[in-house]
C-alpha cells in the first residue's frame, strides 16, 4: 500500500521521490518542504569549502566549485532529516546488539567510576548520530574530551560548523584522524591537563602520584582503537575498518603519565531513530547483517542527489548513468545491470564503498542543529 505525501511517494516496493529530486545529469535544486503540516525548519548555508568532486579533474572540480559558490545556494538540513524519516519508514528495521556489547557495557560502567577523564569518539560525518543516548547519564560530572574523527573525510565548512556549535556549548572537542594520527598528541596533552588536579590531591592528601586515567570510548568503528594505537605510536589495540572488532576492555600505558582504557564499541539495544540507524549503515558504524545494501545504497542516493557538494551530475558523470526515474532504488538497479550481471547486492555495496573511501567528496551527512 502506498502512502501518498505532497512531493513524495512511499512503498514497500521502493523508495520513490516524486517530483523533489531527479536523478538525471543536470544540476539540482535544494529540496522543496514536505509538506506546511510540517513544523517550519531553520536554513543554514553550505559554504562549499576545501571539497574535491569525485572522478573528475581539477578544473572539472574548480568549475564546479565557482558554480556552487555564485549560486549561493541554501541548503535545509532539516527538509534531509524530514526526508530520511519518510524513507525509512517502510524499510525493515535496523537493530544491532551483538552479544559481547552487553557485557562490555555492563563492564565499562564499573570502569568509569575509575576514570579521571573520558574521551568519547565519534564519527566527524554523523557526529549526533554517533551519541549515545545515555552516555550523559553515565559520565554524570565526569570530565570528557569530545574527538570528532576521521576529520578527513569532511569539508572545512563541515568542520567549522561542528567546532562553533561544541565552542558554543563549552565543550572541549578535538577532529582527528585515527589512521594518520592527525590531533593524537593534542588529544594525550588535553588527557593530561583536564586530569591535573588529581595528583595535586593526592599529595595534600599524603599519597603518592599515579598515571592519569582514561577511558576512550564510543560506538563501532568511530576509531577508538586505531586512535589508542596512534598515541601509543604502536598497535596494541585490535584495529580494522569494520565493527565488532574488538570486543574485550584492554588497559594500556601511554608513557609514565597516562593510562588508557580502549573499550569495544557500545551501541543501543533498540536503536528507536531509524534515520540515524541508516546513517551509521551509510557509514560503516553499524554490523552489515543488521541491514539491507540495497535499500540503504538507494537511500544515500537520494540524500546525495540532494546536497548542493555532490548532486545528480556527480553522481551520473562517476556511474555514467541517466536515470530516468526519481528513485535511488532504480539507479541502483541500473547500476547492477550495467556493472554486475544484475546483482543489486555488489552494486549497492559499491556506492556504499565509494561513500566510505570518499569518491564524492569530502562530505559530512549532518550538520548542527539550530
Amino acid at each position: 500500500m502506498a502512502t501518498q505525501l505532497p512531493g513524495l511517494l512511499l512503498n514497500s516496493a521502493g523508495l520513490t521521490l516524486a517530483g523533489a529530486r531527479s536523478l538525471s545529469c543536470r544540476n539540482n535544486q535544494p529540496p522543496a518542504a514536505i509538506s506546511s503540516a510540517n513544523p517550519p525548519s531553520l536554513s543554514s548555508t553550505i559554504q562549499v569549502v576545501g571539497w574535491k568532486g569525485a572522478g573528475g579533474s581539477g578544473s572539472e572540480n574548480s568549475k564546479l566549485f565557482n558554480s556552487f559558490e555564485d549560486n549561493q545556494e541554501e541548503y535545509d538540513w532539516n527538509d534531509l532529516e524530514t526526508d530520511l524519516y519518510h524513507w525509512t519508514k517502510t524499510l525493515r528495521p535496523v537493530q544491532w546488539y551483538p552479544g559481547h556489547i552487553a557485557k562490555t557495557e555492563k563492564e565499562l560502567k564499573e570502569q568509569l567510576k575509575l576514570m579521571d577523564v573520558v574521551i568519547e569518539v565519534r564519527d566527524a560525518r554523523i557526529p549526533m548520530s554517533t551519541s549515545h543516548p545515555q552516555m550523559d547519564s553515565w559520565l554524570g560530572n565526569r570530565k570528557r574530551i569530545l574527538v570528532l574523527n576521521r576529520e578527513d573525510m569532511i569539508s572545512t565548512a563541515d568542520r567549522n560548523a561542528w567546532a562553533t556549535y561544541y565552542a558554543n556549548q563549552g565543550i572541549k572537542v578535538v577532529f582527528s584522524n585515527g589512521q594518520l594520527g592527525m590531533g593524537a598528541l593534542k588529544l594525550g596533552r588535553l588527557a593530561k591537563a583536564l586530569a591535573g588536579t588529581v595528583n595535586i590531591k593526592r599529595k595534600a592528601k599524603g599519597l603518592l602520584p599515579r598515571p592519569v586515567r582514561a577511558g576512550v570510548v564510543g560506538y563501532p568503528n568511530v576509531g577508538k582503537s586505531s586512535l589508542v594505537n596512534r598515541l601509543l605510536k604502536r598497535r596494541m589495540c585490535a584495529a580494522a575498518p569494520r565493527p565488532g572488532v574488538t570486543r574485550e576492555l584492554k588497559w594500556v600505558r601511554f608513557g609514565k603519565d597516562l593510562e588508557l582504557l580502549d573499550s569495544p564499541g557500545i551501541i543501543p539495544m533498540r536503536i528507536s531513530d531509524q534515520t540515524a540507524a541508516i546513517k551509521l549503515a551509510i557509514c560503516d558504524d553499524i554490523g552489515e547483517r543488521s541491514y539491507d545494501a540495497a535499500d540503504v545504497a538507494a537511500i544515500l542516493v537520494q540524500m546525495l542527489s540532494g546536497l548542493p557538494t555532490v548532486g545528480n551530475k556527480v553522481l551520473c558523470d562517476r556511474y555514467k548513468i541517466e536515470a530516468d526515474g526519481r528513485s535511488g532504488k532504480i539507479f541502483v538497479q541500473k547500476l547492477a545491470v550495467q556493472l554486475f550481471n544484475a546483482d543489486n547486492n555488489q552494486a549497492a555495496f559499491r556506492i556504499l564503498q565509494d561513500f566510505r573511501k570518499g569518491k564524492f567528496g569530502w562530505i559530512a551527512l549532518e550538520r548542527p542543529p539550530k
